[in-house]
C-alpha cells in the first residue's frame, strides 16, 4: 500500500476552511465536493487513457480519454455522499455503488449495514469517506470490495489519523490512498484531532 498526502496548497487551503465550524451544511458539502475533484486529480496523474474517435468541427478524430466504464466510485454513506458528487461531475459515466457504515460509539467499530454495488469484477474500485479514523471502516469497506474481485482498489480521503493510516497499511498492502491531510493524532474517542467534527452530521445537519 501507498499513501500519497496531497502536498498542493489549494488542497490545504480547502481542508483548513472545513475546520471552521460558521459554515453551513451546503458551503461544507461544496468544499468536500472540490477536494474530492483535487485528489481523483491526483490519484489519476498516471492514469492511461483509451483512444476513441469522436466527431470535431473538422471531421472525425481519434483523442485519448479514461475509460469510464473501468471505474466504480464508492462512497462510505453517509459523509462520502459529497465526495461522490464531486468526482461524479468530472467523471459522470463512471458507475457508482453504495457502501453504508455506522460506527458504535461504545466500542468504536464499524457496523455494515448496507450495500449495492454494480458490477466491479475488472474493474478499478475507488472508495471515497472523507475521515479515516480508526482504519476500521476503511479497512473493512475494502475487505467487501476485495470479496467482488476488482482489478485495484484506490481510496480517497479528505482526513486522516496516523494511527488509522498504519492499521489500513498493515490490513491491506496493496490499497493506495490518497489523503488530503495527515491530522495529529486520534483522541480517547476516537475522534482525529483537530480533524473537522463529525462529517456526516455537519454535512446533512443531523
Amino acid at each position: 500500500m501507498a499513501v500519497y498526502e496531497s502536498s498542493h496548497p489549494l488542497v490545504k487551503h480547502l481542508v483548513n476552511s472545513i475546520r471552521d465550524i460558521s459554515i453551513d451544511a451546503a458551503q461544507f458539502r461544496s468544499r468536500i465536493a472540490q477536494i474530492a475533484q483535487l485528489l481523483l486529480y491526483e490519484a489519476l496523474t498516471e492514469w492511461k487513457l483509451a483512444p476513441k474517435k469522436i466527431e470535431t468541427w473538422i471531421g472525425e478524430k481519434e483523442f485519448g480519454f479514461i475509460d469510464q466504464k473501468e471505474i466504480v466510485f464508492i462512497p462510505i454513506l453517509r459523509a462520502g455522499l459529497p465526495m461522490m458528487e464531486g468526482v461524479s461531475e468530472l467523471l459522470s459515466e463512471a458507475s457508482v455503488g453504495f457502501l453504508a457504515m455506522k460506527r458504535d460509539e461504545e466500542t468504536f467499530k464499524p457496523h455494515i449495514f448496507y450495500e449495492r454495488f454494480p458490477e466491479i469484477a475488472g474493474k478499478i474500485a475507488i472508495l471515497l469517506d472523507p475521515m479515516l479514523a480508526t482504519g476500521g471502516s476503511l479497512a473493512d469497506a475494502i475487505s467487501v470490495v476485495k470479496a467482488k474481485n476488482p482489478a485495484r482498489i484506490l481510496s480517497l480521503n479528505i482526513v486522516a489519523a496516523p494511527e488509522g493510516v498504519e492499521y489500513v497499511q498493515r490490513l491491506h498492502p496493496n490499497v493506495d490512498v490518497h489523503i488530503a491531510q495527515i491530522d495529529s493524532h486520534l483522541n480517547e474517542r476516537k475522534y482525529i484531532i483537530p480533524g473537522l467534527g463529525d462529517a456526516g452530521d455537519r454535512a446533512y445537519n443531523t
